[in-house]
């Protein structure tokens, strides 16, 4: 396990001169690398074998990826962008698509490159994933598929979802990227609709540096992806359909095939973190969680808070700020939204309110967490939290809010500062 130095620290937050609960840093994600000896002895035979892309380990990565989710057909490409493109171009689809806002704009890029348009839904208040009641409001005559989002590993309403599919004539996507080991009740995420895709990016549970796994029983579709992700050519030079260089490397495989070891026992240690942060955090007014569905298991790729300025005494942006000063890293997955982003924005008038969703991402906070955490990292940064919020309300300390939010407005600027020098600029996300 990483180790982490933290300093217990006194009742007033850092931000005002306190002592920070990690004066050398807790980072927002620390990558989950398998055994670099056994991986570096696996690339020398890679590289001596002269086969570098599209091989034997790919093969070997599919083979067992479909077998591990249960299905006919797992599909190793480049990324999950690339996965979620190519999909889309081999359903063939037109129209409209049904898709969340509350997402990583990755899963709206892939509809938008295929020429088709977002038609956007709100979530769950509860799960944050794609509601099917709002899913069913949003089907049109052009509608010809939806595409929602396992958001933070957490598995959507899917038989809501497929049964507003199968009511409308419509596909039945879902971008995976978090998920890989989530599971809908006894069903393994990969298997609950035509499709589903998988990033196996460094931020995941299932690591290939770079690199995304297709899931499907669908063998027509299956095959479309295996041909399209060699730009569409099936061997003779006679492209079936406009495909893409999507191939993933023999070197990205193999680093795959060795993170598969252990993947179950990183999913329950990640649960594990998970249900630490909530001790902590359980009588901490103004803070919630979304929720996993009884039965159901999230990978907890993230853990997100979601902070009710009026309860906890300060908005998200104030409270992100106060940890930076405690060395905590956070980000605001989602916010902003999709379709409120530049992209975006012209598509809003015909796309209807998304309140559910503009309301969460004004108050979703996401706190660090890696595979290498321990219990106590969780405790800490929730102890953290909480000595904020108790000093927000501690009757003595007059004016806190207003004078926590003047120091985290310095502090937002001088980060702003920093980035544009050049100084500290942000990883960016590696969801996709």
């Amino acid at each position: 396990m990483a180790r982490v130095v933290a300093t217990p620290s006194p009742e007033l937050p850092a931000i005002l001169g306190g002592r920070p609960t990690f004066p050398g840093g807790l980072p927002f994600a620390r990558p989950s690398v398998p055994d670099p000896p056994v991986v570096a002895k696996e690339i020398e035979r890679v590289l001596a074998s002269g086969i570098l892309t599209d091989g034997p380990r790919v093969r070997e990565l599919e083979r067992r990826a479909a077998e591990y989710i249960g299905v006919r057909h797992c599909i190793a490409v480049s990324s999950c962008t690339s996965g979620l493109l190519l999909l889309l171009r081999a359903a063939d689809l037109s129209g409209d698509v049904i898709v969340p806002s509350f997402t990583f704009p990755a899963t709206v890029h892939a509809v938008m490159w295929n020429a088709l348009r977002p038609a956007f839904a709100d979530v769950d208040p509860e799960t944050l994933t794609l509601a099917p009641g709002s899913a069913a409001l949003a089907v049109g005559a052009r509608t010809s598929a939806i595409l929602a989002t396992h958001i933070f590993g957490t598995p959507c309403d899917a038989q809501g979802l497929a049964a507003v599919a199968r009511r409308n004539g419509l596909r039945l996507f879902f971008d995976a990227a978090h998920a890989f080991g989530s599971r809908k009740g006894e069903v393994p995420v990969g298997g609950l609709g035509d499709g589903e895709v998988f990033s196996l990016s460094p931020t995941k549970v299932l690591v290939a540096a770079e690199g995304g796994l297709i899931a499907t029983d669908d063998d027509v579709l299956a095959e479309r992806c295996r041909i399209g992700r060699n730009y569409g050519n099936p061997g003779d030079y006679d492209c079936r359909l406009v495909g893409l260089n999507a191939r993933m490397s023999e070197v990205h495989a193999a680093i795959a095939l060795a993170s598969l070891d252990g993947l179950e026992e990183r999913i329950a240690h990640r649960n594990a973190l998970a249900a630490a942060y909530c001790r902590t955090l359980a009588d901490v007014r103004g803070v919630s969680f979304p929720a996993v569905r009884q039965g159901d298991r999230s990978t907890f790729k993230d853990f997100t808070i979601l902070v009710e300025p009026a309860a906890f005494g300060v908005d998200a942006d104030t409270l992100a700020v106060a940890l930076r000063a405690e060395g905590i890293e956070t980000r605001r997955y989602y916010s902003p939204p999709v379709h409120t982003q530049r992209a975006y924005r012209s598509l809003i008038a015909t796309n209807g309110d998304l309140p559910v969703t503009m309301a969460a991402a004004s108050r979703v906070l996401t706190l660090p967490m890696w595979s290498d955490m321990t219990e106590e990292h969780p405790a800490l940064v929730g102890d953290a939290i909480a000595r904020i919020h108790r000093w927000l309300w501690d009757p003595s300390s007059r004016g806190s809010a207003e004078k926590l939010r003047r120091m985290a407005r310095v502090g937002t600027r001088k980060a702003s500062y920093g980035r544009v020098r050049g100084e500290r600029f942000p990883r960016g996300d590696e969801d996709a």
